[in-house]
């Protein structure tokens, strides 16, 4: 993938995608397990990234330590966890409501980046994650 974009021009396109995730994935789990969907789309996410892996930007994984290998395989699966939740729950609830509080996950990145990673604590900041707390809140509501 070209690093031609800044970090707020991949951000965006997560979102879009991500939008598109949710969208497409409701439709996808109409007629279909969820835990089913999931892996067909896991299925399809691994062929991708291969793709775009080996043809333009693959390096042999070499040296790292146990931490970093540890924390992916534990990223790898909590992302799988996630999956088969937010598929469950599009299957059960609507996609407007549930994608929107999926992305509590925000916040809570947010304050897991400035309690665990030591990044820098804005008002800014705060203020945003808290509109998602809020958000969040009243949709559940």
């Amino acid at each position: 993938m070209s690093t031609t974009f800044t970090w707020q021009g991949f951000a965006i396109l997560s979102a879009v995608f991500a939008a598109l995730t949710a969208i497409l994935g409701k439709l996808g789990v109409a007629h279909l397990n969820s835990n089913m969907a999931t892996l067909i789309r896991t299925g399809v996410i691994l062929l991708v990234t291969a793709i775009i892996s080996l043809r333009a930007e693959w390096q042999r994984p070499s040296g790292g330590n146990w931490v970093g290998w540890t924390c992916l395989i534990a990223s790898g699966v909590a992302t799988g966890l996630s999956w088969l939740c937010y598929f469950r729950a599009l299957q059960l609830g609507p996609v407007s409501l549930v994608a929107p509080v999926d992305k509590l996950s925000v916040a809570l990145v947010m304050l897991a980046g400035w309690l665990v990673l030591g990044e820098p604590f804005t008002l800014k900041a705060a203020a945003g994650g808290g509109l998602i707390v809020l958000g969040s809140l009243i949709l559940l509501l």
